[in-house]
């Protein structure tokens, strides 16, 4: 019984290793450090994918590790979507459209879990996408400014593909909010 509990808060574990991670990757773009901030960001990705590969394959999931493992992929990326605009390394409409869709997504949970019931449910296929995305774009700039790949037309593609799914998942969630606002008050 206590292994399995031990067992189940692995991925919150790796999930808080990548919170942790987040200010010196920080810090080290900043520093233009590329070459670590690059490394440790691989190692943050990485995390992503074992800490939800471990809850899913193992049915390893807990309510913490639902809101953890959410969280830290927003920080991460606003974090450095942030940071890379303040260096001028990312345009800064596009560093804006990213965080203002996460800001968004945050208060329409904030305020639905408020108003009606706490908010449940898992990452839509196109944020899913959209998260990928966001962290290959980061990966690719920190790429090009350690070793000066890839090339500017791959970068601008993936920047370009970025914003699409963000515009269309931030759609997809205020379209998914207001469906269940809806049910809601049907059910009430």
């Amino acid at each position: 019984m206590n292994k399995n509990r031990y067992l189940k808060s692995i991925p919150n574990v790796i999930s808080s290793f990548r919170i942790l991670l987040i200010f010196p990757i920080l810090l080290l773009i900043y520093y233009a450090e590329f070459r670590l901030a690059l490394f440790l960001f691989l190692v943050a990705g990485i995390s992503d994918a074992l800490d939800g590969f471990l809850a899913k394959r193992f049915n390893w999931r807990t309510r913490i590790g639902a809101l953890l493992d959410p969280v830290a992929d927003k920080l991460l990326v606003a974090g450095t979507f942030i940071i890379l605009a303040w260096l001028n390394l990312i345009p800064l409409w596009l560093a804006t459209v990213v965080v203002s869709r996460d800001i968004i997504i945050a208060l329409g949970v904030f305020i639905y879990s408020f108003v009606y019931e706490p908010f449940e449910g898992d990452a839509t296929r196109i944020s899913k996408i959209n998260t990928f995305l966001e962290l290959l774009y980061v990966l690719m700039i920190l790429s090009s400014s350690a070793f000066s790949l890839p090339t500017i037309s791959i970068i601008n593609f993936i920047g370009s593909a970025v914003f699409v799914t963000v515009i269309i998942s931030g759609m997809d969630y205020i379209m998914s909010w207001l469906r269940r606002v809806r049910a809601q008050k049907i059910n009430n």
